[in-house]
């Protein structure tokens, strides 16, 4: 298993957002360099703004050029950025847009070369970022095209639970169009092979959510249910899944259900997400799940409307990076018990 550490690389998200507050505020956690070296991919000149509107002043970031040159007991950054970029707090422009842009794109090269073990993203804004060299609806979709995955899941990730959705950032009137048996399928194996590789669940066990009320009440209000995602349900326990469902939602997580299951598969957004970061907003977890990396966000957006007040919480994307260096840590595990089944006899180390 590789000893040296973990190389993490940060994206600065949208300069004008409290992103750069939530990575130095991680960033000044020292307990991070005993699990990672930190690399932030951004701009000292937009780090030292940010620093300055929020009155820290023991806080400095390494300059390094690539990350062979990190230093392991520092906070490192590569400035990717012009220095005369301008900085409006908590305003959306079209330079914090191609700066979040400049930034991701700088980290994922980096990572596809492997320089980087993993990358952690600070939020972006959907809107701003769009231009010919992105047009996604957000990060998942992009690192999904980018590193030529058949497909992924967004999988939101706590202490408490793991909810992944079939349709994610997508308008509400298409998601049943978009239901399929072959979709919610895809993403139930990918969910139960996330959680056996990169969480060291040996055995999942999976929670599937109904698309309409009382998860359709027999036919009664929707067919999806019958029609699709129990047939599905049915398949997955024949290719050795482990998944009950259909669940009605509101009953599912009302009554802590929840709390039975390794992972939840929700058939839309707002479905798993509003459970999800009513229980754990501060300490939750945007992991994609699928790609040949790993990347994982914290489980909010650039919030512009706290830019520059010292008030954003920070705790999720500390959570992010040591959600990182946990799976890394389990895929290392695995491929070791892989080359050598005999060297590991405690299977309990996965868990």
């Amino acid at each position: 298993m590789k000893t040296d550490k973990i190389k993490i690389g940060i994206t600065q998200g949208d300069i004008n957002g409290i992103g750069y507050e939530i990575i130095i505020k991680s960033l000044m956690d020292t307990r991070i360099f005993d699990l990672c070296t930190p690399i932030v991919y951004g701009s000292s000149k937009v780090a030292a703004y940010h620093r300055k509107a929020l009155d820290i002043d023991n806080f400095n970031l390494n300059n390094i050029k690539s990350p062979e040159e990190a230093n392991p007991k520092r906070a490192n950054i590569i400035n990717c950025l012009d220095d005369d970029i301008r900085v409006e707090l908590g305003k959306s422009t079209s330079i914090a847009g191609e700066a979040s842009y400049i930034s991701l794109k700088r980290a994922v090269d980096d990572l596809k070369a492997n320089k980087l073990d993993a990358i952690v993203t600070a939020p972006i804004n959907k809107y701003n970022i769009q231009s010919d060299n992105f047009k996604f609806a957000g990060h998942t979709e992009f690192l999904k095209d980018y590193f030529e995955s058949k497909d992924v899941i967004m999988l939101m990730v706590s202490d408490i639970l793991k909810v992944g959705l079939v349709t994610s950032h997508v308008a509400l009137q298409d998601v049943p169009s978009l239901l399929s048996e072959d979709r919610i399928m895809t993403k139930l194996q990918i969910m139960n092979q996330s959680l056996i590789e990169d969480f060291g669940v040996r055995k999942p066990k999976i929670a599937v959510m109904g698309l309409n009320p009382h998860a359709g009440e027999e036919g009664m209000l929707g067919k999806q249910e019958q029609e699709i995602i129990l047939p599905t349900i049915e398949k997955a326990k024949n290719e050795n899944i482990l998944c009950l469902g259909p669940f009605s939602a509101d009953g599912f997580f009302g009554s802590n259900d929840f709390i039975g299951f390794d992972g939840i598969l929700s058939m839309y957004h707002d479905q798993g997400l509003i459970p999800f970061k009513s229980l754990s907003m501060n300490e939750g977890v945007n992991y994609t799940a699928g790609l040949p990396i790993i990347r994982t966000s914290p489980a909010h957006g650039t919030a512009f409307e706290l830019a520059g007040k010292n008030m954003a919480n920070h705790h999720s994307f500390l959570k992010a990076i040591y959600t990182a260096c946990d799976i890394y840590k389990n895929r290392q595990l695995l491929n070791e018990i892989n080359k050598d089944p005999l060297k590991i006899t405690d299977l309990s180390e996965l868990e």
